[in-house]
Order: C-alpha cells, then sequence, then structure tokens
C-alpha cells in the first residue's frame, strides 16, 4: 500500500517538489480512473523525466549493438560472432550486457534461429546458413538504466514463406504502437497485435510476453500479445514497457530446451519471428525508446 502524502509532503517521484506542485493532479486522475473500475498503475511504474532521460541513454547503445549486428550479420558465421559484437559495442560504449550472467544465462545477447522463439544461447558451433531467419535481443544497462530491443535478420535468400512471416511480425508491433493511448488499458495494445496477426494466418505465444523496464530488467506491467480489449492496467505517462511478440507460422504451442533451461522453441517445429521495441507512454501516444 503506497503513503498517503499530505500537500506539502515532498512528492514520490524525487523531484525534491511538493507533492501539490508536482503530482498532485495526476495521483487524483488516477484516483477517478480506480472509482470508474479501471486497474491502474503502481507509483513504481512510473517513470520520471530523469529516469526517462537515463534510459534513452542506455538505448543508444542498445541500438549502437543492433545497428553493426545488421552491418555484419551474414551465412557463415556464428551465432558466438554475433554475441562477440554485441559484448564489444556494449563495453567499448561504457554499458554491461544486461542478459550475461542474469539468472545464469551465459552469454551477452539472444540469438534465436528458426523454429527458435526466444532465448536461444549463442554458441560458436551454430552458423548461420542461407535462407536462415534470425532474432538478435539485446539488452543494455548504462548508469543503472536499462533498454531493451531487438530485431529480426533474413540471410541470405529466404523463402517467401519466412519473409512474410518476418514482415508481419513487425507490422504488428506499429499497430501495437497506434493502441498506445494515455489513459486507456493495456490489453488494447495486445488485442491490436493479435488481431493483426491473426487475420494473417499467424499465432501469437501465450506464455511469454512484454514487460516494464527501465529501473530493473523486467518490471510490471507484464504485457501479453492474446489479450482481450479494455481488459488490464491503465496506460499513462510514464510507463515504460516493451512490445515484443512472438510470432508463428504454426501453432502457438511451445516447449523449452530441457538441457539448457532457456531456449524456447515452436512445438511443432515451424517458424517463428519476434520484434522488439521500448517505449514510454507521453500525453498524446507513446515514444520509442528503443528499437
Amino acid at each position: 500500500m503506497e503513503k498517503k502524502l499530505g500537500r506539502n509532503d515532498k512528492c514520490w517521484c524525487g523531484s525534491g517538489k511538493k507533492y501539490k506542485n508536482c503530482h498532485i493532479d495526476f495521483d487524483e486522475k488516477l484516483e477517478e480512473y480506480k472509482n470508474k473500475g479501471f486497474k491502474i498503475p503502481s507509483h513504481k511504474m512510473i517513470k520520471t523525466d530523469k529516469d526517462i532521460e537515463g534510459i534513452k541513454e542506455s538505448a543508444k547503445i542498445n541500438i549502437a549493438c543492433l545497428d553493426e549486428v545488421g552491418r555484419q550479420i551474414k551465412a557463415g558465421m556464428s551465432t558466438q560472432d554475433i554475441d562477440d559484437i554485441v559484448y564489444k559495442v556494449t563495453t567499448d560504449m561504457g554499458g554491461i550486457p544486461a542478459p550475461l550472467n542474469y539468472e545464469g544465462f551465459p552469454k551477452s545477447v539472444c540469438t534465436s534461429i528458426n523454429d527458435e522463439v526466444c532465448h536461444g544461447i549463442p554458441d560458436k558451433n551454430i552458423i548461420l546458413k542461407d535462407g536462415d531467419i534470425i532474432n538478435v535481443d539485446c539488452s543494455t544497462i548504462y548508469k543503472g538504466y536499462y533498454s531493451d530491443s531487438s530485431r529480426m535478420f533474413m540471410i541470405g535468400n529466404v523463402s517467401k514463406e519466412d519473409q512474410d512471416l518476418v514482415r508481419v511480425t513487425k507490422e504488428s508491433i506499429e499497430e501495437g504502437i497506434k493502441a498506445v493511448k494515455p489513459w486507456t488499458p493495456l490489453g488494447n495494445v495486445g488485442a491490436a497485435v493479435h488481431k493483426y496477426c491473426k487475420d494473417h494466418g499467424y499465432s501469437v505465444v501465450r506464455e511469454i510476453g512484454g514487460h516494464g523496464c527501465g529501473i530493473e530488467f523486467h518490471e510490471d506491467p507484464f504485457v501479453s500479445f492474446v489479450s482481450k480489449p479494455n481488459t488490464g492496467v491503465l496506460m499513462v505517462p510514464g510507463m515504460c514497457f516493451t512490445i515484443e511478440p512472438m510470432v508463428n507460422i504454426g501453432k502457438d504451442k511451445i516447449y523449452q530446451d530441457a538441457d539448457n533451461g532457456w531456449t524456447i522453441y515452436t512445438e511443432d517445429g515451424e517458424k517463428s519471428a519476434q520484434w522488439e521495441v521500448q517505449l514510454v507512454v507521453t500525453e498524446d501516444g507513446c515514444e520509442i525508446l528503443s528499437y
């Protein structure tokens, strides 16, 4: 339970201002929505202007990593080569790869190929081949702030079916971004993503979704991409989260690698694609922080 502040108390956001001169109107608006039956976010989910600037600085490194991977990626290179690129760019720019040693994850980036849905572990023996599709999921810590985004890369001559999967997955994120509107429920985002993918004949993974990110690697809220419209927590200015649907050509069923305990695969062996952006909700929509 969050402590109720007096008007002359210092604001909860850390600005140093009196509550009456800072977030009191914001909190009163939250209370109004709560009284209407909406699920409202905790103050912990709200990023300050200082936080957002810190996340943007972290995101500069994250974006640079994916840009450099895009310049170098090709058939014949290993996924360990990708990990090496990410580690070097991140550390050269003063950052720390967020996945490295996170809950025991052994590498600096996730590299998920073809039927690997997510959390693929880089390895010198996994070699990219002509026709592969791969998701490179990069996350950075810089001065205590976290950024997170991923991109798909198509290696050489990729089939029309796989090209379409990659394209539609990216387009579904754009539909999700359009649904990010302050003072509306988060479920609208997942519903928009899911509808777009379903309309194009694809399924969306249910068990794994987006998340809050910025002060920690994974924060509330959880962002489902099979949600119903007008459900979930209210999106409000300052909320920071990822949109990162995992979209399958076949069924939505998945399983985890029993040996490494990390990599997720499609149960039917069909291809999967994922793009990820990190954003902050603004007064009139959202701003993309990392991509």
